[in-house]
């Protein structure tokens, strides 16, 4: 009987992970944003994404980003929310951050609104960098007191550090 073996370590390197301080510069991260509704926060966030020149159809994308709310709810749980896309509209893996002045509700597993939220687009031909950058967000914001820091943070800058030290 002849038994095949693969070696996956040689000349294989895992690919290494999306960090949120390669994607989130200060003018993509807001705080005590002022939004009503989850249609509104997802626009006013959008926006933010169309503002950098890198979504080249906004309804394409926008369009992306509510098939994906129908299909999954992207309301986490502890008051966290990723609406996310994979879409024609962007060549490069986009994020942004808002945390809310008041909590919005979100469809959430945990049924309680949200208040922190990270908006991504990515291509719809590159899975491998979406789902390494959701993994590492998720990781990031299951730590109760990063939360807590992201939810007491006074400026964009501090924001922005809590999110990528």
């Amino acid at each position: 009987m002849m038994v095949l073996t693969v070696n996956y370590t040689a000349g294989y390197r895992m690919p290494r992970p999306v960090m949120l301080k390669e994607v989130l510069t200060p003018d993509l991260v807001m705080i005590d944003l002022e939004v009503d509704s989850k249609a509104e926060l997802i626009d006013v966030m959008l926006d933010r994404l169309c503002s950098t020149g890198k979504v080249s159809g906004r309804d394409v994308a926008k369009a992306d980003i509510w098939a994906n709310e129908k299909r999954t709810a992207t309301g986490m749980q502890h008051g966290i929310a990723i609406p996310h896309a994979k879409t024609d509209a962007v060549e490069g893996l986009l994020a942004c951050v808002a945390v809310t002045r008041t909590p919005i509700e979100f469809g959430s597993v945990d049924h309680k609104p949200s208040q922190i939220f990270i908006m991504t687009l990515s291509p719809k031909d590159q899975a491998g960098p979406h789902m390494r950058f959701l993994s590492e967000i998720g990781r990031l914001l299951k730590n109760k007191k990063v939360r807590a820091q992201i939810l007491g943070a006074s400026t964009r800058a501090e924001l922005l550090d809590v999110l990528t030290r």
